[in-house]
């Protein structure tokens, strides 16, 4: 995997850049669309499910890019990149949908050039002229031949997903962000100069590593914070509130990732493991044993840091841990 660090020149940075329309209006498209439209591409129009609440999330997103809101069956889809940022298991469905909505414009259009009365009619509802070059998705999971159905007619594909969380109420920033992009040479490249417009920096995966990929992803974020949680009942034990824990531990925290970014994690390992103190850990286990999920999260954790860091007494902490 290649990671897309030079910038492009400066005749690519001055070519025209391609439409875009956002299938979805949840969290990802809320925070994708502003930054697209503040990196100079206009966003045609936001297409939502028919559901009440759906149509009001994407009215306002619209409102605040410029764009229109609309349903797949109101869709003009001329577009020259369509973007679907919807859950994992609607991506297949809404490409099949979106796909018949294009044959269809792309028919009406077709019908219009020997109809002048219907031809003004039809610009004036956007379908005068389909042009979808690219279709996208953002799940880290699934592959690009989700979309199959956009490829038959005649999108080049591709999954795109940034290794970020997107949360209400916070607004990361994509600078030096990794997008993970695979899917049809066309595709990658068009992704890979949208990405690099966010200021994000760009890497090819194959079909069969995605999987994996998402496993990993699913470890730097969304399962940090399940050990923090566990890391917090810890604390409860001790006799603090979750919130004077959070607070407390943060200055540790902040720091062991600070080491481990400069130092790397063998030089940023410290406690017990790494001086072999076993009657340490023995009082530890004691202790948890009132809290069996917290046990077995201090456990799983303990056995990694024997395989994967330097530990001292490694045989006898070992023994310790795996005894019942």
């Amino acid at each position: 995997m290649k990671v897309q660090g030079k910038r492009q020149n400066r005749k690519a940075e001055a070519r025209e850049k391609p439409t875009v329309a956002l299938v979805g209006a949840g969290k990802l498209a809320g925070f994708l669309a502003p930054a697209l439209a503040k990196a100079g591409y206009r966003i045609t129009e936001i297409v939502a499910r028919e559901r009440a609440g759906s149509l009001k999330r994407a009215r306002s997103l619209a409102r605040r890019v410029g764009s229109r809101a609309v349903t797949i069956n109101g869709a003009a889809l001329t577009a020259e990149v369509l973007w679907l940022v919807v859950p994992d298991g609607e991506i297949r469905r809404a490409a099949e949908s979106l796909a018949r909505r294009v044959v269809i414009s792309r028919g009406m259009a077709s019908d219009a050039r020997t109809s002048g009365a219907r031809s003004s009619a039809l610009r004036a509802a956007g379908l005068s002229s389909p042009g979808l070059r690219f279709a996208f998705h953002s799940s880290g999971a699934l592959g690009s031949g989700e979309l199959a159905s956009l490829r038959k007619v005649g999108a080049s594909v591709a999954s795109v997903h940034p290794l970020m969380t997107f949360v209400p109420r916070s607004r990361p920033s994509l600078a030096g962000v990794p997008f993970a992009v695979e899917g049809d040479n066309a595709a990658e490249r068009a992704a890979r100069a949208i990405v690099w417009e966010l200021g994000g920096n760009s890497f090819v995966l194959t079909a069969r590593r995605k999987e994996a990929y998402h496993a990993w992803a699913t470890m730097t974020s969304p399962l940090l914070l399940a050990y923090l949680v566990t890391m917090e009942e810890a604390a409860c034990a001790a006799g603090f509130g979750r919130a004077e824990a959070r607070r407390m531990s943060l200055p540790i925290m902040r720091q062991t990732l600070e080491n481990y970014a400069r130092l790397g994690p063998g030089n940023s390992f410290s406690g017990p493991f790494i001086r072999g103190d076993a009657a340490t850990v023995e009082r530890h286990l004691a202790l948890l044993k009132c809290d069996p999920k917290t046990r077995a999260v201090y456990v799983a954790l303990a056995l990694a840091a024997l395989d994967w860091l330097p530990v001292k007494n490694r045989k006898k902490l070992r023994r310790l841990l795996k005894a019942r």
